[in-house]
């Protein structure tokens, strides 16, 4: 089964603005993940 990462960043956006809002704290954590595995994906393909 092939993730299409089209439809999955809606979705990793809005739950990691929702966690940012409830847990500013978590912004460096989130930025640096979501950097990590944009990276790795388009390194990967």
């Amino acid at each position: 089964m092939s993730i299409n990462l089209v439809l999955v960043q809606p979705w990793v956006a809005l739950v990691a603005g929702i966690l940012i809002l409830l847990f500013p704290r978590l912004l460096n954590i989130i930025v640096a993940v979501y950097l990590i595995v944009v990276g790795l994906s388009g390194i990967i393909r």
